[in-house]
């Protein structure tokens, strides 16, 4: 929040509390270093060097933390967000040893939502909770990468009233001036030739809900060009192929692709590399009223195709559509999309995995290396070529979702291959968006997946140098 110091500051030799990192394997060793009292203060807080066990030790007139991790040499981006949880407001440092990948787990503990709650005494107990680092040159990709999540979780935690199509575009609005972005939305009339789609799917919406195209240009015209695309749905009951309470009830994530998009453009621009951004989200909200397209019928597409509808819940892959085909008419060396898409990724591969469907095994290799070197795991599925049939139409060129219960995840992959044009370096990442239970640095709401990972591949194949 504004205002507020940064989590991450450089170590001077200032004043702060140390934290011991212990593993179960070290901990017996280490302890019987420690005094009598101290010893018996680990055992009366029953610390025994589990992880992400944390414990408070008397030193004097001080004190110093202790936590546990799997591996005191081999910290995690996740390692010590557990400690940030518990540890009453100060400033802190290792007492061996720097952060690494964990000053990211540090920052991300301490995000909260408080947009629709007034302040409680005791709230966030006081105050921050601040890690020092010796390696000043981690401190800014570090806290920028902190923003960006926190930025995702934002705006996927925000209600669909105070979220839609109308507040995706103030939010890409000031991504533009921040960074002397170009800013270009299509509305009305317009829309509805240039991009048939994505008018159908959000025309039904209110006045003040009304479908748009929001797109970001950014960089210089010589530089390699990426397209990052995010599935902006501000609210989904599915359409008139409603869907039922439980279904909707955090539907207000259906955008969670857009906020992903943004914030990874935010990233590039941010730090400066030689890229161009061509950044298109899709607004729209998929509401029931007297003009709702319908099942059965067939939508004119910016790519040309016609698409016959099979199921007005299948939405998200429909403004896809329009914004992939429109990326594509710049041959972007690289086209990212985000996307909320499917629940047959989530029963495939639960909510931390992103599902991750490449053309190429050279992009799919680099973004799942990026992954794990970041602890934002992907999972690959496959394009296969045998289900393209499952798209078959009787009356148009293509339906927008298979009458079977088969590789749903897959299908709709392969429907949003359609309109990426022939030859470009395309991946689709379909990401839940959301945590449903909280985890150490992660709390429960909503989530940035797989933008660490699509971040640092970027960043690898692009950097200056």
């Amino acid at each position: 929040m504004s205002g507020k110091p940064d989590l991450i500051q450089p170590d001077r030799g200032q004043k702060a509390i140390d934290i011991h990192l212990v593993s179960k394997d070290s901990f017996a060793g280490w302890a019987r270093k420690l005094a009598a009292g101290q010893q018996s203060a680990l055992q009366a807080q029953k610390f025994s060097g589990g992880g992400f066990e944390t414990a408070i030790v008397p030193d004097g007139d001080d004190w110093f933390a202790v936590g546990g991790v799997a591996n005191p040499e081999a910290l995690s981006s996740w390692c010590l967000g557990r400690l940030p949880e518990t540890l009453p407001a100060g400033t802190y440092r290792l007492a061996s040893g720097e952060p690494g990948p964990a000053l990211h787990g540090w920052q991300t503990a301490q995000y909260r939502f408080d947009r629709y709650r007034k302040p409680k005494d005791g709230d966030e107990g006081g105050g921050e909770r601040i890690l020092l680092t010796k390696d000043a040159k981690a401190i800014e990709p570090a806290l920028a990468e902190a923003r960006a999540v926190n930025f995702v979780r934002d705006l996927v935690n925000t209600p669909a009233e105070d979220m839609g199509p109308a507040q995706l575009e103030a939010v890409a609005e000031g991504i533009a001036k921040a960074h002397r972005a170009k800013i270009t939305v299509t509305k009305g009339d317009v829309l509805e030739r240039e991009f048939p789609m994505v008018h159908a799917v959000g025309r039904a919406a209110a006045r003040e809900h009304a479908p748009r195209m929001i797109r970001l240009d950014w960089g210089k015209a010589s530089a390699p060009l990426v397209a990052l695309v995010g599935k902006g749905v501000s609210f989904d009951t599915g359409g008139l192929d409603i869907k039922p309470a439980n279904g909707m009830a955090l539907m207000k994530k259906d955008m969670g692709g857009a906020a992903h998009a943004l914030a990874l453009a935010q990233l590039i621009m941010d730090a400066g590399l030689d890229v161009r951004v061509l950044c298109l989200v899709p607004a729209v909200e998929n509401a029931i009223a007297g003009n709702a397209f319908r099942p059965g019928d067939v939508l004119a597409s910016r790519a040309g195709l016609t698409v016959e509808i099979t199921n007005t819940d299948a939405e998200g892959r429909l403004i896809l559509g329009d914004a992939l085909a429109l990326a594509s008419e710049d041959q972007p060396d690289l086209m990212i999309d985000f996307a909320t898409l499917t629940g047959a990724a989530r029963v495939a591969l639960g909510p931390d995995y992103p599902a991750l469907m490449t053309r190429k095994d050279e992009t799919a290799n680099a973004l799942l290396a990026a992954g794990e070197a970041h602890d934002d795991t992907l999972w690959r599925l496959p394009l296969p070529e045998a289900y393209r049939e499952w798209l078959k139409s009787d009356i148009a060129d293509i339906v927008n979702a298979s009458g079977n219960p088969y590789a749903g995840a897959s299908v709709a992959g392969l429907f949003l291959d359609r309109f990426v044009g022939e030859g470009i370096d395309w991946a689709h990442i379909d990401t839940f968006a959301w945590r449903p239970a909280p985890k150490p640095g992660r709390p429960k709401g909503g989530e940035a997946l797989g933008l660490r990972a699509a971040w640092h591949m970027i960043r690898g194949r692009f950097a200056q140098g």
